[in-house]
């Protein structure tokens, strides 16, 4: 066990800010997490420190960059226009929120899995793929499963894998573990590209769009100006900035926005009001 004090972090809210399955909640107020073949399990002492189950050497080399911490945060606060009322209280209600670092194959998968899901169906789909076809590991007495690689699903057939309620995005996962498995698409490559380029190779993956593409872009290779739009999001530009969200002006870190963006926007302290009014707004309420 280790103790390290960490501003800007909230588990809470990364455990609930959409981009992570593998996150829950433990008795308690600590969180477990199944990330890059380890469980972790973190608890919140207060005052902004917070006890990691592992050792030094293993939070330098993987948690540390998995929760992103070496990064500041705050300057994105400082970027936002003073008359921009709602994008300061989304990041004020979603400041802890991380962008996380994670696996870029289990990110393809997730939210292939994603579509015309809830998160609960999400998270056990992805639980049942991982128990049935992922590595068994025990860690300190706990036995959990590791997220499958492309190698154990390549060569499998949609009946193989009915078992993890899938539905219809059976053959997209099957197919992107061939493409993966043979070399087609390569998420080293992904990481370096730029932007655009990496999205339009993602997007040849059968079953994933501009909005899946996206989030892969975000959470899974951490180019931090991808920017998702789903319900959620078109819902807040069209009630708050008349349809028309002014992009160029976060350039770099415009998808770290869109957390905070969704997150408040899914939230009852917003649900539960009148759009705040910035200039150029509908008045229309998200329902």
């Amino acid at each position: 066990m280790i103790c390290k004090k960490i501003p800007d972090f909230d588990l809470l809210k990364i455990a609930d800010s959409g981009q992570c399955f593998r996150m829950n909640p433990l008795p308690g107020g600590a969180y477990s997490v199944i990330a890059r073949g380890r469980y972790l399990e973190i608890t919140a002492l207060g005052e902004n420190r917070f006890q990691f189950s592992c050792t030094e050497n293993e939070f330098g080399e993987i948690w540390a960059h998995y929760f992103d911490l070496s990064a500041d945060y705050s300057r994105i606060r400082d970027k936002i226009p003073s008359y921009d009322h709602f994008l300061h209280q989304a990041v004020d209600y979603g400041w802890g929120m991380r962008i996380l670092n994670q696996d870029p194959w289990e990110m393809t998968i997730s939210f292939i899995i994603s579509q015309r899901k809830s998160i609960p169906a999400i998270k056990t789909a992805i639980e049942s793929l991982c128990t049935k076809f992922g590595d068994k590991k025990v860690s300190e007495g706990k036995e959990y499963f590791c997220f499958p690689s492309p190698e154990s699903l390549t060569g499998l057939a949609c009946s193989d894998i009915k078992c993890c309620a899938l539905g219809y995005r059976d053959k997209y996962i099957l197919r992107a573990a061939q493409s993966v498995q043979s070399g087609d698409i390569r998420f080293e490559l992904l990481r370096d590209m730029d932007e655009e380029s990496a999205r339009t190779t993602l997007k040849s993956l059968y079953g994933v769009g501009e909005k899946v593409a996206n989030c892969i872009l975000l959470f899974g290779l951490h180019h931090t100006n991808a920017f998702p739009e789903d319900t959620w999001i078109n819902r807040i530009v069209d009630a708050e900035y008349g349809g028309i969200f002014p992009k160029s002006l976060y350039d770099g870190y415009l998808g770290i926005i869109q957390q905070y963006m969704f997150y408040f926007g899914r939230s009852n302290a917003y649900r539960q009001k009148a759009p705040l009014n910035s200039p150029g707004c509908s008045t229309v309420l998200i329902s």
